[in-house]
This record gives C-alpha cells, structure tokens and sequence, in this order.
C-alpha cells in the first residue's frame, strides 16, 4: 500500500478548487455524475466521475482511493449515472481480487502516459475502488 493509505485504503482528499469550483462546473455542464444516496443523510448526492467501458460493461473508478462516494456506493449497493441531463439507475457491483486487477491493467492502458499522474500518490492498484455498473431501467429526463 501507499505511504498516504489508511486502515481502509488509500485516501486523497480533494482540494478546496476541486471541491468547491471544479465539480459544481462540471456537474452544472453535464458531465457524467454519479449520484448515490448518503449513509448517513439519506439524500442523494452527486460526484462527477468518468465511466470507463471494458468488453461491454462499464465501470466507475474510485481515482481518489475510499472516497465518501465509495463508502456511500458500498452502502447503497445502487445509483443513478447521469449523463449530459439523462439519468439512469444501476446497480453497483464493486470488484475483488482478479476481476480487480484485470479492469484496473486495462483502464492504466487506456490512460497511457496520464496514468503516471493518476497513480502518483496512489501507486498500487489495489487503493482505487472499482464498480460495476449494471442498468436497472432506462434513462429518464431529468
């Protein structure tokens, strides 16, 4: 693990910009969200993500390591992605061991040179949370 993990991963807080400017803009423009009931609040809350499709499912990744997301989707076990202003509801599957591995080898791929960023300050694969998205319904206006 990481010299920045905790006892339930990894963790990087994002900072004031990211939190306060950057994701209300990107949620506000319509960039894909993930929305996913609170544990302790109960209300929905919304978290810009970039979905990654592999072999004809797709998938959430958890850049941050156990986010509040993370630990709301564990939960919840279900969420609704919204893309541009369509909302779909899913449920999430989060994945283990080869599974893990496999979609997170691919994903690093598909990232080439921009993984050097992405891993950072959480090198091991194993501190970014991975979900599979499965849809529960259509996506709806909204």
């Amino acid at each position: 693990m990481s010299s920045t993990s905790t006892g339930l991963g990894g963790y990087l807080p994002p900072s004031y910009v990211m939190q306060h400017v950057v994701n209300p803009i990107a949620r506000t423009i319509g960039v894909p969200t993930l929305i996913v009931r609170g544990r302790i609040s109960g209300r929905e809350i919304s978290t810009p993500v970039a979905p990654f499709e592999f072999e004809g499912d797709k998938y959430v990744i958890a850049g941050r390591g156990e986010t509040q997301w993370v630990r709301n989707l564990r939960v919840a076990g279900r969420c609704e992605l919204r893309i541009r202003w369509h909302r779909q509801p899913h449920l999430a599957t989060e994945l283990r061991g080869t599974e893990h591995q496999l979609v997170a080898a691919a994903y690093l791929e598909r990232l080439g040179r921009r993984a050097n960023a992405f891993l950072a300050e959480l090198p091991d694969a194993a501190d970014h949370p991975i979900f599979r998205l499965e849809p529960t319904g259509p996506a709806v206006r909204g």
